[in-house]
C-alpha cells in the first residue's frame, strides 16, 4: 500500500464534515494490515458476505470470489491462508465495492472492532469505528428529517 494514500489520523480528526468513502476504505486496509490472522478471517467473512458470486467476481480480480467457493456455501468461512494471501489493497477494493452496495455492512465494522481487544488497542482501528460509528448516527439523523 502507498503510505502516501494512507489518512493520517490527524488529518481525519480534523477533516470537516463527513469522512470520504475512500479514506474508510484506506483505514479498513490499515487495521486489516495490522489484524492477526483470526481477525483477518473475521473481516473477511463480514466484509464478503453481503456480495454476491458476480460481484466478488468482479473486485481484486476475483481473489474474493475464488475464497467464497472454497468456503462452500451458504456457510461462509474463510480459510486462515486465504486470509493471509489477501492484500490491504484487496481489501480496500473489496470495501470500496461493499460501500456501494452496503453501507450498512461497512458500518457493522465497528461492532466487530470494537469486540476485538488486539484491534482497539490500534490507532487505526480506533479511528477506524469513531469514524464508522459517526457516520450511521449522521446517516439515522439524515433519515429522520426526510
Amino acid at each position: 500500500m502507498n503510505p502516501t494514500q494512507i489518512p493520517t489520523a490527524a488529518a481525519l480528526a480534523s477533516a470537516k464534515g463527513p469522512v470520504s468513502e475512500a479514506a474508510i476504505a484506506q483505514l479498513v486496509g490499515q487495521v486489516y494490515e495490522i489484524a492477526p490472522p483470526a481477525e483477518r478471517r473475521r473481516l473477511l467473512e463480514h466484509l464478503i458476505r453481503p456480495l454476491g458470486v458476480l460481484s466478488l467476481v468482479a473486485v481484486a480480480n476475483g481473489i474474493f470470489a475464488s475464497i467464497r467457493f472454497r468456503s462452500g456455501w451458504p456457510d461462509l468461512n474463510v480459510r486462515m491462508e486465504d486470509a493471509q494471501n489477501v492484500q490491504a489493497g484487496d481489501v480496500i477494493a473489496l470495501v470500496d465495492y461493499v460501500q456501494q452496495v452496503s453501507v450498512n455492512a461497512v458500518d457493522g465494522l465497528a461492532h466487530l472492532l470494537s469486540a476485538s481487544p488486539v484491534l482497539t488497542s490500534s490507532a487505526a482501528a480506533t479511528l477506524l469505528i469513531t469514524v464508522l460509528v459517526q457516520r450511521a448516527r449522521t446517516r439515522r439523523a439524515e433519515d429522520r428529517d426526510i
